[in-house]
């Protein structure tokens, strides 16, 4: 049986670790490279690396910061914010990143999620979907800019579009519920997750190891990702893998 990924997230503003609700109100948290091999000794499966202001600010990830963190890890390694070429791809992996996530520049132009496939593999091309719920139904818009701009598109749609490209994991965020430890969208989570035939992420929302069990169960999802929880010390990665386990979740302990 294939283990389930719990992954904590280093959102990056000006360099630190930040952390807010609904992709505002942010606060500090921490050093990344502190924070990175911390949660690597806490029994991390994978990190992500997000840098939220690139795209809002125009310019490219700090590829710096990306590198010393890189330096103190030996789990795989995801990278995003501001990834807009190929050649930014290649330059993350160069810096240490082991897969890279789109998200505003795939939406812009699609056809950059089958040259990172066919120029990098597949395994390293990982699609980040910011989505909020819309019409109040079984429906969610793809949001682009950190989640500051609305797209029109359906996330569902996007999603299956961007495996047939070659995205080989999809990064689902809930807006909706992101930063606000209520639980993950498990409708959300699971619609994308019967979609596409490549892992889901789940991000956004989680409180507790009840949102994990349930996000790795009846959400489908391979993975899970989450920063408040552990930033705030509310639950260790270690704590919670002893929990998913005595739950019969596969994880490795």
């Amino acid at each position: 049986m294939i283990c389930k990924r719990i992954i904590p997230c280093l959102d990056i503003d000006n360099g630190r670790v930040v952390k807010g609700v609904n992709f505002g109100q942010l606060r500090d948290v921490g050093d990344p490279v502190d924070l990175a091999r911390f949660y690597q000794d806490e029994g991390a499966d994978e990190l992500v690396f997000l840098d939220i202001s690139a795209t809002i600010e125009d310019r490219q990830t700090v590829f710096d910061v990306v590198q010393r963190v890189a330096g103190v890890l030996m789990i795989p390694f995801t990278v995003g914010g501001g990834v807009g070429s190929i050649g930014q791809v290649k330059r993350l992996l160069e810096c240490g990143a082991d897969k890279v996530t789109v998200n505003t520049a795939a939406v812009a132009n699609p056809e950059l999620i089958a040259e990172i496939a066919s120029e990098c593999g597949s395994q390293c091309c990982v699609l980040a979907v910011d989505a909020r719920q819309c019409g109040g139904g079984h429906c969610w818009e793809v949001l682009t800019h950190g989640g500051r701009r609305q797209t029109g598109i359906d996330a569902t749609t996007w999603c299956i579009r961007a495996v047939e490209r070659g995205a080989g994991e999809i990064l689902l965020t809930s807006w909706d519920r992101d930063g606000t430890l209520s639980g993950f969208d498990l409708e959300l989570t699971a619609t994308i997750s019967a979609a596409v035939s490549v892992p889901v992420i789940a991000s956004g929302g989680a409180g507790g190891a009840d949102d994990f069990v349930s996000v790795l169960t009846t959400g489908m999802a391979d993975a899970a990702l989450a920063a408040s929880i552990f930033h705030d010390h509310r639950w260790t990665v270690a704590e919670l893998k002893r929990v998913l386990a005595k739950e019969g979740v596969p994880v490795r302990l």
